[in-house]
């Protein structure tokens, strides 16, 4: 299974970040471990191994990062209706 992280770090270097932009990017996500908050209490924190930071001012850049280097490697060939 692809982690996000690997996606993401490929994505970067693909659209030609900087290499230490990459690994401060990369920092953030790597061990990240959040908590479920309900009225009952808080659960034990657990990895988060898909998607990204829930409210981080960089996810919506990062998602169209991402977005745009696949649909670039999908791009040779297909019809344009089809994107």
């Amino acid at each position: 299974m692809i982690e996000y992280t690997e996606v993401t770090r490929w994505a970067l270097r693909k659209a030609g970040v900087d290499e230490w932009l990459v690994k401060a990017v990369m920092a953030m996500y790597e061990g990240a471990q959040t908590v479920i908050r309900t009225t009952e209490g808080d659960s034990k924190a657990f990895n988060v191994k898909v998607g990204l930071h829930q409210g981080s001012v960089l996810s919506p850049i990062l998602f169209v990062i991402v977005i745009e280097m696949i649909s670039r490697e999908l791009r040779p060939g297909l019809p344009l209706e089809l994107l």
